[in-house]
């Protein structure tokens, strides 16, 4: 237990210095930790230390796990389906295009250009044709844009683009069987009761027991994870599926949903954003740089060229979209799924899923950079409110 103790001590204080220097150089907090773990992971493996960071620790993938899980549903609490309807062709056409463009991008030049094969060319396709929810909607929040009617429809296309990457990856090479079919009915019958046994619940119990709508969340969120990895999906995508249906009933109490914040990204996710940066092998991806920077540039490009013009039909202002674009344009939590289901299922080698995963983690940096950095939609920017902060309406009293 000392050393667990000791570890997580450590990784802690790396997340502590990163959301200092990115506070200083004024960049998301989330990437800074992205960044710090590669630098960590970079330095372990020179000095032969990369046992100690305990990356492969079952505590620290749980960590890492419930993070991406409570992320997601986060994300999924912001988007209410009232407030979506508006948006719903936006959205659609967006989060499509978004997944097809780099699929197809991506499996086209690992087949034709590296000769990876077909499966490995398809596997290589869907790991890059995701976004990343966990980045997008950590910066949404860090910038306030989460309220904001650009920031729901970078949400809800970020939805739909991952929801694609998910249906392909079962599509294409995971079993569709019976337990498919059982995860899928409790997936809509839950769609249907959980709203109103969450409304019971807080009728009855919440303001009078501590804590009780945060454990409810915590064993929804958990039980429909042990669910969806026996039938061979995600836990992450019942958790976005989850926040959606609970979004009129969250959104309620501001003060809740900042304590969850709070929870999550000053606990859960300083975790999961180090260990990806920590788990991206930096000579693998120096060793093959050609083939890292192809794929880099293919991704991107296919992102970009394939969505600035459908967003720029919705989207009017120059910097909105531009911003738009670059988030759509990032990957992560999908990404990193879909490169270790390859790996795990002799669909890809060690070297073509270190490129992928370094790919990923890239994509989840540069374009995320240069959007707040040079692009960020600064006229849509309030002023922060921070999580441990009483509601607006409570401070409005006094």
């Amino acid at each position: 237990m000392v050393n667990i103790y000791v570890v997580a001590a450590f990784w802690f204080l790396a997340a502590l210095i990163s959301t200092i220097v990115a506070n200083r150089l004024k960049i998301s907090m989330a990437l800074m930790e992205i960044i710090i773990g590669a630098t960590i992971g970079f330095i372990a493996f020179k000095t032969g230390f990369s046992d100690k960071l305990a990356l492969d620790a079952d505590w620290m993938k749980f960590v890492a796990g419930l993070a991406a899980i409570m992320l997601t549903f986060l994300s999924g609490a912001e988007l209410n389906p009232d407030s979506l309807k508006t948006k719903f062709k936006e959205i659609t056409v967006v989060g499509l295009v978004g997944f097809f463009a780099p699929f197809v991008g991506a499996t086209l030049i690992t087949y034709f250009l590296l000769h990876w094969g077909l499966r490995p060319s398809l596997l290589a396709g869907i790991a890059l044709s995701t976004t990343s929810m966990a980045v997008v909607y950590a910066v949404m929040i860090e910038y306030g844009f989460n309220k904001t009617s650009l920031g729901k429809s970078i949400l809800g296309a970020c939805f739909v683009n991952d929801l694609g990457t998910v249906i392909g990856l079962g599509l294409i090479f995971a079993p569709f069987n019976y337990r498919t079919l059982i995860f899928i009915a409790v997936t809509v019958l839950l769609i249907f009761i959980l709203p109103t046994l969450t409304n019971f619940l807080i009728k009855h119990f919440a303001y009078k027991t501590a804590a009780i709508r945060t454990k409810w969340i915590l064993f929804v969120l958990l039980s429909m994870g042990v669910l969806a990895m026996w039938s061979g999906s995600e836990p992450v995508l019942p958790a976005y599926i989850i926040g959606m249906v609970l979004a009129r009933t969250i959104e309620k109490d501001n003060f809740f949903v900042r304590r969850l914040r709070t929870m999550t990204i000053g606990f859960l996710t300083p975790i999961y954003f180090l260990r990806a940066g920590a788990l991206v092998s930096l000579p693998a991806v120096i060793g093959a740089f050609l083939v890292f920077l192809l794929l880099f540039s293919g991704k991107i490009l296919f992102k970009i060229f394939g969505l600035y013009p459908v967003i720029s039909t919705f989207k009017k202002h120059k910097k909105e979209k531009w911003y738009y674009t670059l988030l759509m344009s990032t990957g992560l939590t999908f990404g990193t799924i879909s490169a270790l289901y390859g790996l795990t299922n002799n669909i890809i080698n060690i070297e073509q899923y270190s490129i992928i995963v370094g790919v990923v983690i890239a994509s989840a940096i540069v374009p995320t950079l240069i959007a707040n950095k040079f692009l960020l939609p600064d006229h849509l920017l309030e002023k922060p409110v921070l999580d441990d902060q009483l509601p607006d309406i409570l401070n409005g009293k006094k």
